[in-house]
């Protein structure tokens, strides 16, 4: 196994930490995984796919090891681009290629758009831009009904609605919205309310994620390779539609990954996708980029 190491970066209201997997006699670019609000344990098996190329993860401020040193509430985009442009600087500069999945596809995005001569490729995988949806007045605002459900209620309600969204097939009904929040007991989530307001996904990034307006013009004229992926199995899902409907605005076809949107993960979070057959397509297409 690759000897982890773990360093953290000061950036302007947050803490960034963030681990290296060193391959020493790699000549390849860093491959920089990055999720959000998911940090560095969500990439543990993938990176063990790679273990003949130097593997970066991080955890985005607010989440996990990485604590907010201001007061705000919420992590926006651009943001998390000017923390990874920071990262990307004190691992030396050179151009990184970037797994980025979900949230982390949209910040990684955001990044590509202000700097793209830090990035040689990066493979965006379902990133939930809302914003490029057909239906996207359905999607904003079922997004911003959790992020209400969330300050009402607190964590549990909110994630049972956010979990009734992202897995729903097809355009989002117009009554979404308002329909009540499924039992969180259902889903095994808390019922009470514990009254902390500090969660990272459905507190810190949730409406600045979704919402964000991609700079597809300076995304169009970047010198990075952009290959945004999809999930054989999410087919329908929200973050599928989104990443199919960012293909299209970039004027190129989505990539099909195997598995789910978290398709790369091993026993993480308990919904296992098929990482060793994830990491063969991304390989591939890292390898046809070099």
């Amino acid at each position: 196994m690759t000897e982890l190491e773990t360093h953290t970066l000061d950036a302007p209201g947050a803490v960034v930490h963030y681990d290296v997997r060193e391959a020493k006699a790699s000549t390849a670019p860093i491959l920089l995984m990055i999720g959000s609000p998911m940090g560095a344990s969500g990439f543990a098996t993938l990176a063990e796919q790679f273990r003949d190329r130097t593997v970066v993860t991080y955890d985005p401020r607010g989440a996990d090891r990485s604590k907010r040193t201001d007061a705000a509430g919420e992590s926006t985009p651009d943001e998390h681009a000017n923390d990874l442009h920071q990262l990307i600087s004190a691992l030396g500069g050179a151009p990184v290629d970037i797994f980025a999945s979900s949230g982390g596809a949209v910040n990684g995005l955001a990044l590509v758009a202000r700097h793209p001569e830090q990035v040689r490729t990066i493979v965006a995988h379902e990133p939930p831009a809302a914003q490029a949806l057909p239906d996207r007045e359905q999607a904003l605002a079922a997004t911003a009904a959790i992020r209400r459900t969330y300050e009402r209620d607190g964590f549990g309600p909110a994630m049972a609605k956010f979990i009734a969204l992202v897995g729903l097939r097809g355009e989002i009904p117009a009554d979404f919205a308002d329909r009540p929040a499924p039992n969180p007991a259902d889903f095994g989530l808390p019922s009470e309310d514990d009254g902390s307001r500090d969660d990272p996904l459905v507190g810190q990034n949730i409406i600045t994620c979704t919402h964000y307006e991609h700079d597809f013009d300076a995304l169009r004229a970047a010198s990075t390779h952009i290959v945004v992926g999809v999930g054989a199995e999410s087919e329908g899902e929200m973050a599928h539609r989104a990443g199919l409907a960012v293909a299209e605005r970039l004027g190129t076809n989505a990539v099909t990954f195997p598995s789910h949107h978290g398709g790369f993960l091993g026993d993480e979070f308990g919904m296992k996708g098929e990482p060793e057959a994830f990491a063969v397509t991304l390989r591939q297409i890292l390898t046809d980029e070099g």
